[in-house]
């Protein structure tokens, strides 16, 4: 997807791919961070171009991005100029945030001299930060330890964990933005989705192409050329949905993406399976990491039925009474 993206995000785009086509796995976690602290100085069109790029490859980078803007966010410029040279020079960061039933509104850890509480589905990182509740609102803390387990996750591509800190000596670092941060990362979240859909659907066409049945590859298939278009208009409206996040930040079009692009890769990674028939559930196809994405992804940063109930507060709009209501 082109439309939007500045030169410098196209060249990007382009070495990233190039990078990846020659087996590196490796993405610079400083992206979003200024070059005062080591960073490339870019912005969340910078990372979400490298997410969209990066797809299924397993990386730390959406993680790290939320710890580093979290950080930036505190306005301290101590543990700034600590904190995040880390994170630039390559070391995993990661938000420990939400409780178990995955409200991201609420922090699941408390401070009150000492840090306690059990934070859920928390992504993959070393440098661990929190989300807690505090007397004066929401605040991020720096634990001096704390117990991380991971847990069972739908993505083996996107390990989760569960962190707990039981009375646990904090540094406070300075307030926090939950609703700012989760608009961030389900911008992010909803630009990689879209581009995960693509691929999928890029794939599924080639594959429609070359499985044959009643001597005819099932591409060349009515029925199949029809289903084939109405994906490639689900994945362009997710990507323009995305990108609109993206070029004008706010709750309602994060909202907006987050839930018109889980429902679009939910949609493309189901037709997939469908479409290539059974090689599609063996395990060695790639279509089930496609499919757990699409569903892992869906509840990450909350589900769309909770955006779209935010968003439908956000617009002001009223849920109407069916015909039939008394």
């Amino acid at each position: 997807m082109d439309l939007g993206l500045t030169e410098e995000q196209l060249a990007l785009r382009a070495a990233i791919r190039s990078a990846l086509s020659r087996g590196r796995r490796e993405i610079d976690l400083g992206l979003s961070i200024p070059d005062t602290y080591g960073g490339q100085g870019g912005g969340p069109a910078e990372v979400a171009v490298a997410l969209g790029e990066l797809r299924l490859t397993p990386n730390p980078l959406l993680s790290s991005t939320l710890a580093a803007q979290a950080i930036l966010a505190t306005g301290n410029q101590e543990a700034c100029a600590r904190l995040l040279p880390r994170i630039a020079a390559g070391e995993p960061a990661t938000l420990a945030w939400t409780d178990h039933e995955g409200h991201w509104d609420t922090p699941a850890c408390a401070y009150d001299g000492t840090l306690t509480g059990t934070a859920h589905y928390v992504l993959d990182g070393d440098l661990t930060l929190v989300l807690a509740r505090t007397s004066t609102g929401p605040a991020l803390l720096l634990p001096r330890t704390c117990f991380r387990v991971d847990s069972y996750a739908l993505d083996p591509t996107r390990p989760l964990a569960t962190v707990e800190c039981a009375d646990t000596p904090a540094e406070h670092l300075g307030p926090a933005d939950p609703g700012a941060l989760r608009d961030l990362a389900v911008t992010l979240l909803a630009y990689e989705q879209a581009e995960i859909a693509a691929e999928a659907l890029a794939r599924t066409v080639d594959y429609t192409k070359t499985r044959v049945q009643f001597g005819r590859p099932i591409g060349s298939f009515q029925a199949i050329k029809h289903r084939l278009a109405d994906l490639h208009l689900t994945v362009e409206t997710a990507r323009s949905a995305a990108l609109h996040a993206l070029l004008n930040p706010g709750p309602a079009p994060a909202a907006l993406a987050k839930v018109h692009c889980s429902e679009a890769l939910s949609t493309v990674a189901g037709e997939m399976i469908q479409l290539h028939g059974g090689i599609a559930i063996t395990w060695e196809h790639e279509a089930h990491l496609f499919f757990k994405r699409a569903h892992g992804s869906a509840q990450l940063f909350g589900s769309p039925e909770q955006h779209l109930a935010r968003l439908t507060e956000l617009l002001g709009f009223t849920p109407s009474r069916s015909a039939g209501a008394r």
